[in-house]
């Protein structure tokens, strides 16, 4: 992510911690009364902001979503980036089954953005550049080439393709962007994947070596029609253990999103490979951050039962990678809604808590739902959403629902191929 991006300072929040329950109710005055919708009225409204965000922010002559755009709508913000435009195509899918837009409105924007990731968006080997032009497909900023962030966007595209299964333009040009993607070349001789290339060095040094979000990666690459990864990567990434407040789960000391990521499409549920019930980890994952961020209430008392969740995100001072347990970062006390938000699916009413509390805060809430980021110890709001933040929240809130992410996008040949190369089987809590 760029850092760096201009933030807007708000007047502090004095009372916030009183609406935030769990501060000296008597010294200080309720700001807001309390979200008096029911849960589901809440996730209604999440996916409908959401959606609003993919609809409004994508170009529409080219399907190409925004990177970030402003809270209120407005903004001449001009970069895509191809992980926000995979989420923007599951939303699509989404808001068609709710209803959000008419299905010949959806299917055309579906249809024009895989035509122009196809045509237009710059990438080299069936790889795309991790930030493009929202109108051209141009790179930006001189990126890299980047394996995750296409891993993202085939989920998207594979999603699009099974919900519009019977849509033959749909379908031959979504696999036309599946088919084209060398997997073995972004393996650059070695036994995991490079996180990626650029054209004036080359591959990337770094490599995706160890468990993170990368489990779609090399699922998908596994389960691709062409030039498929061999099963033994599976194997080639370390899986280290982590014990926090005796929860004891897989965890390279990475931020919270990196437990999510993988689950907004591969439905991990009752299944296991050689190594981990994986849902079960992401929840144990869940359930260690949540501890660690009430283990910060001495120096951050905003954290409480209501209020935590610190995953990747902006910051007053850029975007910044933190988190925890370990602690990494400058953690400040800074909120990221987008930590309950995506870990919904595994630990609902822990999470839900959050995202009620959160829900009639002053400022945190506008047109495409929760801020990216606030801090109420000072009152500084990001004036940004961020569009990987706003589809992760969207997507495990409707898998949580229905499980319709899961359904379609497993529904795909691919998804089950790579897992059955990873070795998956009913777990025994199955």
């Amino acid at each position: 992510m760029q850092t760096g991006t201009r933030l807007l300072m708000l007047a502090p929040f004095a009372t916030i911690s009183n609406f935030y329950m769990g501060e000296d109710q008597k010294a200080k005055p309720a700001v807001a009364a309390p979200y008096s919708g029911t849960d589901e009225q809440l996730c209604d409204e999440i996916e409908r902001a959401a959606f609003q965000f993919f609809w409004g922010q994508a170009n529409p002559k080219t399907g190409f979503v925004k990177d970030r755009a402003k809270t209120g709508g407005e903004d001449n913000y001009t970069v895509a980036s191809v992980a926000s435009t995979g989420f923007g195509l599951t939303a699509l899918c989404i808001g068609d089954t709710r209803g959000y837009k008419p299905t010949a409105e959806i299917r055309t924007r579906v249809l024009t953005t895989l035509q122009s990731t196809l045509d237009k968006s710059e990438g080299y080997n069936g790889f795309y550049y991790h930030f493009v032009d929202w109108e051209t497909g141009e790179r930006a900023w001189k990126c890299e080439l980047s394996s995750i962030d296409t891993a993202i966007l085939l989920c998207g595209v594979l999603t699009a393709r099974q919900h519009f299964r019977y849509d033959q333009q749909i379908v031959d040009v979504a696999n036309k962007i599946n088919n084209r993607v060398q997997w073995r070349w972004m393996l650059n001789g070695g036994d995991t994947l490079s996180m990626g290339w650029k054209p004036e060095s080359g591959f990337l040094s770094a490599r995706w070596n160890h468990y993170c979000e990368l489990m779609m990666m090399y699922l998908l690459g596994m389960g691709a029609p062409a030039y498929a990864l061999p099963a033994s990567s599976w194997s080639a990434w370390s899986r280290p253990r982590y014990t926090y407040q005796g929860i004891t789960y897989i965890s390279s000391g990475d931020p919270l999103f990196t437990h999510q990521y993988s689950h907004a499409w591969f439905d991990f549920r009752n299944k296991r490979d050689a190594y981990a019930d994986y849902f079960d980890n992401s929840i144990q994952a869940t359930q260690a951050h949540k501890l660690f961020c009430q283990a910060l209430k001495s120096r951050f008392p905003d954290y409480s039962e209501s209020l935590w969740g610190i995953t990747s995100s902006d910051s007053q001072h850029g975007y910044v990678a933190w988190g925890g347990p370990p602690a990494m970062g400058p953690i400040d006390g800074t909120v990221v809604p987008c930590a309950p938000g995506g870990s919904i699916a595994f630990c609902y009413d822990d999470c839900m808590t959050v995202l009620r509390n959160m829900r009639t805060a002053p400022q945190v809430w506008g047109r495409y739902g929760y801020t990216d980021a606030f801090n109420p110890l000072n009152g500084w709001v990001n004036p940004d959403v961020i569009g990987i933040d706003v589809g992760i929240t969207m997507l495990m809130v409707e898998n949580h629902r229905t499980g319709f992410v899961w359904k379609t996008f497993m529904s795909s040949p691919e998804a089950g191929k790579g897992m059955e190369a990873a070795g998956f089987r009913p777990s025994h809590s199955a």
